[in-house]
């Protein structure tokens, strides 16, 4: 059994599918932001995330991760507001960007640290279709503005790479990442 350091339904929803044993709870590590390389941000905020829960359960691994959707070295993080979810989705439509997730097991001294990177090519969209996706709401509080098993599915082209990493967490990392680190996913 680990401890998944998250709040986000969509990590603990995958988690369960692949019905692994893990209790949740959430850390309030201040992640790094800025335009510094993605993959770097992304791991070094999944590794807070996970030191913050690690500190409160000595003995115990901390599962931590952190979702970035970046296009030419960009990151497009959360939206402020509507306004700033349709300008990244007009960035967004017609090109290939990475969804980078970092990930991090850490339970006291040791750190095991891995990123995953998946291709996502978007349609075009006219300003009405991102108009109708914003207003429903869904972009708010997911990075890049757009969910891919939400109403954005219908934007997509081409994924490259790992599905569930788009969704939040990259199961196939989090299960090569869980056997270097000693991690029984299902114990």
């Amino acid at each position: 059994m680990f401890i998944l350091a998250s709040k986000s339904p969509r990590r603990t929803e995958l988690l369960q599918t692949a019905k692994c044993r893990f209790r949740t709870e959430p850390g309030d590590a201040e992640e790094f932001a800025g335009d510094a390389d993605p993959i770097e941000i992304a791991v070094a905020n999944a590794r807070l995330k996970a030191t913050a829960v690690a500190q409160k359960f000595p003995g115990e691994f901390v599962l931590g991760a952190d979702t970035i959707v970046a296009l030419d070295g960009h990151i497009h993080y959360k939206p402020r507001d509507e306004t700033d979810a349709r300008r990244m989705l007009r960035t967004l439509a017609g090109r290939t960007h990475e969804v980078i997730t970092g990930i991090a097991f850490v339970k006291d001294d040791e750190c095991f640290t891995h990123a995953e990177v998946t291709c996502v090519t978007f349609d075009e969209m006219t300003d009405e279709e991102i108009a109708a996706y914003v207003a429903g709401g869904e972009p708010m509080d997911k990075s890049g503005s757009y969910a891919l098993q939400g109403g954005a599915g219908i934007f997509i082209k081409k994924i490259d790479g790992s599905y569930s990493n788009v969704v939040g967490l990259p199961l196939n990392a989090v299960k090569k990442l869980a056997a270097k680190a000693g991690v029984d996913l299902w114990g």
